[in-house]
């Protein structure tokens, strides 16, 4: 890694706040390229926000380096708080449009979910677009009005719109690998 030194790289968290079905994937396997302790969806971590077991939540991250998925966009503003250095990835789609059809395909293969039901209040998206996209909406606009006056830490991608490498390695002070950027989900691209 270059850029950071290992002391600053063990003390920062990296923590992407996007919804699911926005490149979250994609953005775990670029961290654990970099080498960072990594967690994606993880299920424990969910129940404890969900239970409103904050403080467990964030002793529990102090393991790790870089989060992805659920919980993780939940409670951007406590780990702000608790890990004032962390650097925050909101991953996008291009339109909500796009966004909410890649969730609906996903739920289909997947089923209900106890996640989509805790999030957007319905185990299924198809019939309640408008309720999903408001959160959608909602939640973009609110970490961007968070970050507002610290645009160093917040770094806003869409993989779709071409990012890729060489905003994240800026963003992190990191060195751009030279192998191709990965697309962990790549058919959720193509819609």
């Amino acid at each position: 890694m270059t850029g950071i030194s290992a002391r600053e790289h063990r003390l920062m968290k990296i923590v992407g706040i996007g919804l699911n079905k926005t490149g979250t994937k994609t953005l775990g396997v670029c961290l654990r390229h970099w080498g960072f302790k990594h967690r994606s969806c993880d299920y424990a971590a969910f129940q404890m926000c969900r239970n409103g077991r904050i403080n467990d939540l964030l002793t529990y991250m102090k393991d790790y380096d870089s989060f992805e998925d659920w919980p993780w966009p939940l409670v951007y503003k406590h780990i702000d708080r608790a890990f004032p250095s962390t650097k925050f990835i909101l991953t996008r789609r291009a339109t909500a449009e796009t966004w909410f059809m890649s969730l609906c395909r996903h739920a289909t293969r997947k089923g209900p979910s106890q996640y989509r039901a805790y999030v957007y209040g319905h185990e299924m998206p198809h019939e309640h677009k408008t309720e999903h996209v408001d959160v959608y909406e909602s939640h973009n606009r609110c970490v961007r009005a968070y970050f507002d006056d610290r645009p160093g830490q917040l770094l806003e991608v869409s993989w779709e719109e071409g990012d890729g490498w060489d905003v994240l390695a800026r963003f992190l002070g990191l060195e751009r690998p030279r192998i191709p950027f990965p697309h962990a989900n790549s058919s959720a691209l193509k819609s």
